[in-house]
């Protein structure tokens, strides 16, 4: 099971452009916005279950954590759209990402205990790992407005961030 879910946040979330004739690259700034506020509020779903689903103290911090940071980025990116008069704009990576979500809360509402615990951390260090680098490698290039990337590079910041508190937490529960 573990592997599987892995797997599926790796695959399945990682963006595979297989499926879809499109490039992420070739995504606008409003797209990638989009594509960037889908992937916060999935993290903060995940958070939400895992407070509900998880009675390990660890978990919770982290959880609160995610849902703390990925609401106040995406707050930061409603205010700067604002700014500039501009809309997030719905996209294909942004469907694929809400798609493979929902498939990864459904597998994760069937777990409990020790088993949830370490999913959750498996899935959170491989989906800030594909969301980390896809924003490094594809989005911060690729960004026009100098603002919007600048709020990208902060972003990123964070997210690494995330990133090594993943990895400490699977390392803790395996």
């Amino acid at each position: 099971m573990k592997k599987f879910l892995t797997g599926l946040a790796i695959a399945g979330v990682l963006f595979s452009t297989h499926a879809f004739a499109n490039d992420p690259a070739e995504l606008s700034d409003v797209e990638i916005a989009h594509v960037a506020y889908t992937a916060d509020n999935l993290d903060i779903r995940y958070a939400h279950l895992a407070l509900a689903k998880s009675k390990n103290p660890e978990v919770h911090k982290f959880a609160k954590t995610m849902i703390r940071d990925h609401e106040a980025v995406n707050e930061q990116a409603l205010a700067l759209l604002k700014k500039l008069g501009a809309e997030a704009k719905d996209n294909f990576l942004s469907q694929k990402l809400n798609l493979d979500g929902d498939a990864i809360i459904a597998k994760f509402s069937a777990l409990n205990g020790a088993g949830f615990d370490r999913a959750y951390a498996e899935n959170e260090l491989a989906y800030h790992r594909a969301v980390n680098a896809l924003v490094g490698d594809v989005f911060i290039p690729n960004i026009e407005n100098a603002e919007v990337k600048a709020l990208f590079e902060e972003g990123l910041k964070i997210f690494k961030v995330h990133e090594g508190h993943a990895e400490m937490m699977v390392k803790a529960l395996n």
